[in-house]
């Protein structure tokens, strides 16, 4: 069955990550808690499909204020074509000189952090979050294909890829293709394998940064499910310390 064989390899990838890419995740933990106790902050990126772990991470059950995702419509799909649509997202992305545009709605500081998202690392827009960011001072840690990578040439006028333009690069462990299961009777694979990696290393880095918080005597205010039992203001009152924490920036 393809499904299992999706399973299988899915498995192999998840395998790889905590084989190949514990120290790197721990190290950038270790960097987001330094941030986010400071009072700074953990900004967060990704364009296309790969704004879906961004999306997982803050506001999510679990996950808990010190997390900034920068969301750019223009940078995401709403459609399939047309207005909003993949095409037009596609061409977007892969064009010099948006995304110091988009930086200028977010005060950042050299304490702060940012974690990007990108399967293969070579569009314009993943490429230059790491590079302007890196400008300003910030710990810049990717999660990408480093098999692509290794085997591809940089398409950005810098002459960098955006392994080559971060301090920490986790490995998401997934082919250059993306996809994981061949089917006979058609050349493409099927079913891809990034965004499972990508979740599984985000909400990893989750949990990781959030133990050394509590370790080093914080107290996250964390997003939490109505169902585990907390008071039923509890995550009206997570937001309310999101926004202090957004103002206490902008003052």
């Amino acid at each position: 069955m393809s499904a299992e064989r999706y399973l299988s390899a899915i498995e192999e990838v998840i395998s790889s990550i905590r084989a190949t890419q514990k120290r790197k995740i721990e190290e950038a933990a270790e960097a987001f808690a330094r941030s986010i106790q400071s009072g700074a902050r953990v900004y967060l990126f990704g364009s296309g499909h790969s704004v879906i772990p961004v999306l997982d991470i803050f506001p999510r059950y679990g996950s808990f204020v010190g997390f900034v995702p920068i969301y750019d419509p223009r940078l995401m799909w709403f459609n399939v074509v047309g207005p909003g649509g993949a095409r037009e997202l596609l061409w977007l992305e892969r064009r010099e000189g948006y995304v110091p545009v988009v930086l200028q709605s977010y005060p950042m500081e050299p304490a702060d952090s940012i974690l990007i998202f990108s399967h293969g690392g070579l569009n314009a827009a993943p490429v230059e979050m790491a590079i302007e960011t890196k400008k300003k001072g910030l710990t810049v840690v990717s999660v990408c294909s480093h098999q692509n990578q290794r085997q591809a040439k940089a398409n950005h006028s810098s002459g960098k890829r955006l392994i080559d333009a971060s301090d920490i690069a986790i490995d998401n462990c997934v082919p250059p293709e993306d996809a994981l299961v061949g089917v006979d009777g058609v050349p493409e694979k099927l079913a891809a394998g990034s965004t499972v990696a990508g979740v599984t290393i985000a909400m990893s880095l989750v949990a990781e940064t959030g133990a050394r918080l509590v370790a080093g005597g914080a107290k996250p205010a964390t997003f939490a499910s109505p169902n585990s039992g907390l008071p039923a203001d509890h995550n009206q009152n997570v937001f309310r310390e999101y926004e202090r924490f957004i103002q206490n920036r902008r003052s």
